[in-house]
C-alpha cells in the first residue's frame, strides 16, 4: 500500500518555507532587485536560464519582464531566456556540449552590465556553473537562485538567494516567489 500525499500537509511545508524566507532570504531578494533596477537603468538587459522546471521559470519571467506583470502600459524590460532557441540547444547539445549550452549564448549577447539570472535548485548543474563563469568573465552582474547548501554556486554569484529547503518542490516554489518579487520591484521601479 503506497503512501497516500497529504494536500494539507504539502501547503503547511510550503508555508513553513516561505516563513523561513521571511528571515533567510530578503536582504539578499533586495540585494538583487537593486542590481536588477541598476541595469535596466543603465541601458543593459536580463538573462535567464535554468534546466526542466528552471527553464519554464526562465521562459515565464522573461515573458513577465518584456510583456508586462502588473503593468502593460510600461516600456518593455530588455530580457532574454537562454533556454528558447530550440535549434541552436539542441544542435550545440548533440554537436559540441551541453555543459557549454548557456555560456555560449552569453559569450554571444552578453555585455558588460547586463544581469544573469541563474537558476538551480541544487546549485550543481554544470550548464548553469559554465554560464556564470562566463559572466563573471565578462562583467554582466549574476544573481543565482539556489537551494540545499546552494551547492557549486553558493557564493558565486552577486548575491545568492538560496531557499532554505531540501526540498525541490518547495525549493521551485520559492524561487517562483522570488522571481515574481524581482519582476514586481523592478516593474514598480519604472
Amino acid at each position: 500500500m503506497s503512501d497516500k500525499l497529504d494536500p494539507k500537509q504539502i501547503i503547511i511545508s510550503n508555508n513553513e518555507v516561505t516563513n523561513a524566507m521571511l528571515t533567510t532570504c530578503i536582504d539578499d531578494i533586495l540585494i538583487a532587485s537593486e542590481i536588477l533596477i541598476d541595469a535596466i537603468n543603465n541601458g543593459n538587459k536580463v538573462l535567464w536560464c535554468g534546466n526542466g522546471g528552471s527553464a519554464a521559470d526562465s521562459q515565464h519571467m522573461s515573458t513577465e519582464l518584456m510583456g508586462g506583470l502588473r503593468n502593460h502600459d510600461r516600456p518593455p524590460i530588455p530580457s532574454i531566456a537562454l533556454t528558447t532557441d530550440s535549434s541552436f540547444l539542441t544542435a550545440w547539445s548533440n554537436d559540441t556540449d551541453f555543459n557549454t549550452l548557456f555560456s555560449r549564448q552569453i559569450e554571444a549577447i552578453g555585455n558588460s552590465g547586463d544581469v544573469l539570472i541563474a537558476i538551480s535548485t541544487s546549485g550543481n548543474s554544470e550548464n548553469i556553473v559554465e554560464a556564470v563563469n562566463m559572466a563573471k568573465k565578462m562583467n554582466i552582474k549574476i544573481i543565482i537562485l539556489t537551494g540545499k547548501n546552494g551547492g557549486k554556486l553558493n557564493g558565486r554569484g552577486d548575491i545568492v538567494i538560496n531557499i532554505p529547503s531540501n526540498d525541490t518542490q518547495r525549493i521551485q516554489e520559492g524561487h517562483l516567489l522570488t522571481e515574481h518579487i524581482l519582476c514586481e520591484m523592478l516593474e514598480s521601479s519604472l
